[in-house]
């Protein structure tokens, strides 16, 4: 019993836990809760961030090449106008949102009472801001595969 002990404690301090341990041993359902309380969340945040900048940023750079191309093409178009309209607010949408990130990241510190509400109401603006951007890009890749006679890739 001592050398099974043992093994799940090594187990658990490299963050493996063996299914058939845990399903034979008594105290398994202790196993599952110290090998969940292993995870590192601010881990799993650090990556989400990322891979949410990451989206921003192809976002950002798909509406700027929109945009590039219906300057380039001209008012020839019947949705010229609307779509430099949609694509310019879109654009401006995520600008402001990277700003919001930015000073919540490098002014406010949440550790702190007093700025909590303050930071909580800007990630909600952010978040908002994040949301119209991206339902602007959907109307504008409706009216872009339009225009141009291009197919939407989903």
């Amino acid at each position: 019993m001592d050398e099974n002990k043992r093994k799940s404690e090594t187990d658990l301090s490299t963050k493996e836990v063996n299914i058939d341990d845990v399903l034979n041993n008594q105290d398994a359902s202790t196993e599952i809760c110290e090998a969940v309380k292993g995870l590192d969340a601010n881990r799993y945040a650090t990556k989400k961030t990322v891979a949410q900048g990451m989206l921003d940023i192809a976002l950002l750079t798909s509406n700027a090449s929109q945009l590039k191309y219906v300057l380039q093409v001209g008012p020839k178009h019947e949705f010229y106008m609307l779509l430099v309209v949609l694509i310019s607010i879109s654009i401006v949408l995520q600008v402001i949102s990277a700003v919001a990130c930015a000073i919540l990241a490098l002014i406010f510190d949440i550790n702190h009472e007093p700025q909590q509400r303050k930071a909580d109401m800007l990630n909600n603006l952010s978040l908002m801001f994040k949301v119209i951007a991206s339902t602007l890009n959907v109307v504008i890749c409706i009216f872009y595969s339009i225009a141009f006679d291009t197919t939407i890739l989903v």
